[in-house]
């Protein structure tokens, strides 16, 4: 699935129109008012960006009930069980490793409670919990709180309660709107009962309802503003923000860079009325979000280096302490793709490049990625290897119906030595190759990596894979 607020200070004549004082400012004075607007602008913009971003995903799936991707209110679990495949064009790089169940917490009145089975068969699944600034604020699974079954409190800021008897873990958070997002691995299309049974152990419940006690007063409804990507790009951003950081914790570290912000505008449910600015200010203010959004693009080419051929992104994703300060990358990983993992969870090396650093393409070559015996990927979980069609970057038809292969393909060969070759190419091959082969796309294509649960020793440095070779 590829996915507030201030108060206006009245000290600056440039700010608004038909305020102005007693006495003109001067070129200078005025010029470098308008330097300062520019430049909390622009920071206030990146700050904000992975917000705007995540916020569009939660109008679209859980507040506008007309959307086409509508899903569920607030509070409400929703699965996914679907393998996805080139009919699928929702988003752009599709996932055909895993299942996957969301639910979207609001905090505001009581904490909830996220149930787990016990997996008897060493399956793989998470549950990522995602703040609103996209950081990942812990997990649930494989990972992190191993096979056994457990019973995980969300809670929000305001909380001050106690851990309740039969609690496995207090998982508390700054933000009073938190998504949990859930991967489910399946193995394959014969295994697709079985994760699915899995996924029907997972479930979602009010503290009150646990606890089978007084339900506590519903917290008052909210008012969001409609998702308009238009104001998005726009000074109105600020209305958005203003209406986010009303559901958050303020972090005491950004109290500085808050209050900073206030000066053109922004504070935790303050209104924002753009008509108040004068036509100068807007210019200026639209500006420093265009630079912005120029510097956001730009980044995404920084969140990762180019090793044999495979982009390594790391530092991309992670909690807020790991993130602190990091507001361009924030704001570059939320461009690029929304709700990544942290690279303890999952690490996606991708390739558009063969060994002579030459587009990958099907119509023209035949590919071999030989994975010697020492250098498998190093995964606790699994790994896989996907293929996508470009530009438009979604899997394509192929006669055995096969858009990924991993560790877990069923009937997957390895090498007398221990070693593993994979074959990629658009035409079928010879039978004893058939097990191993991952189908090409007839023109330009790329080759994405996930490696679930790396080994440690893997992230530092970060596991390179093999050159992806054309076949002699």
């Amino acid at each position: 699935m590829k996915k507030m607020y201030f108060v206006l200070l009245v000290s600056l004549t440039i700010i608004f129109s038909g305020c102005s004082s007693q006495v003109e400012p001067s070129t200078e004075e005025t010029q470098l008012t308008a330097k300062e607007i520019k430049a909390i602008t622009k920071e206030a913009y990146i700050y904000t960006y992975p917000m705007m971003e995540s916020y569009k995903m939660m109008y679209l799936l859980k507040v506008w009930k007309e959307s086409p991707v509508y899903e569920t209110p607030f509070n409400e679990l929703t699965h996914n069980a679907v393998l996805l495949g080139p009919e699928y064009t929702t988003i752009v790089r599709p996932n055909n490793d895993t299942f996957y169940s969301n639910v979207m917490f609001d905090l505001r009145a009581e904490p909830m409670v996220l149930s787990v089975p016990a997996i008897t068969d060493n399956r793989y699944y998470s549950w990522q919990l995602i703040d609103l600034f996209t950081h990942n604020i812990g997990y649930v699974g494989t990972r992190t709180t191993g096979f056994e079954a457990g019973k995980y409190l969300i809670a929000g800021p305001n909380w001050s309660g106690k851990k309740p008897e039969g609690i496995t873990k207090l998982i508390q958070t700054s933000s009073n709107i938190l998504l949990a997002l859930a991967r489910t691995q399946v193995y394959s299309t014969d295994d697709v009962e079985n994760a699915k049974r899995i996924m029907g152990g997972y479930k979602v419940e009010t503290l009150s309802q646990y606890l089978d006690a007084p339900t506590p007063e519903a917290a008052p409804e909210l008012d969001f503003p409609r998702y308009d990507l238009e104001k998005i790009r726009s000074v109105e951003f600020i209305t958005y923000l203003n209406f986010l950081l009303g559901q958050l914790k303020q972090n005491p570290s950004e109290e500085a860079l808050l209050n900073r912000f206030t000066k053109i505008g922004i504070g935790a449910n303050v209104h924002f009325d753009i008509s108040s600015l004068a036509p100068e200010t807007k210019k200026v203010m639209q500006e420093a979000i265009n630079e912005a959004m120029v510097e956001i693009e730009a980044e995404t080419k920084n969140l990762g280096t180019l090793k044999d051929g495979w982009m390594q992104t790391a530092g991309a994703f992670g909690s807020p302490k790991v993130m602190k300060g990091k507001f361009l990358t924030r704001a570059a990983a939320a461009y690029f793709g929304l709700y990544g993992n942290d690279l303890e969870e999952a690490f996606y090396p991708d390739t558009t490049l063969d060994q002579h650093s030459n587009a990958l393409d099907g119509s023209k070559h035949n590919y071999t990625l030989h994975f010697s015996k020492d250098r498998l990927p190093p995964v606790k979980a699994f790994w896989s290897l996907s293929m996508y069609k470009l530009p438009e970057q979604l899997f394509i038809e192929n006669v055995i119906n096969r858009y990924v292969i991993s560790s877990a393909t069923q009937g997957l060969k390895y090498n007398e030595d221990g070693s593993l070759d994979i074959y990629i190419q658009k035409d079928k091959p010879s039978a004893e190759k058939l097990s191993n082969w991952l189908p090409a796309y007839d023109g330009e294509f790329s080759l994405q990596a996930r490696l679930y649960w790396p080994e440690p020793e893997s992230l530092d440095p970060l596991y390179v894979l093999p050159k992806v070779k054309i076949s002699k």
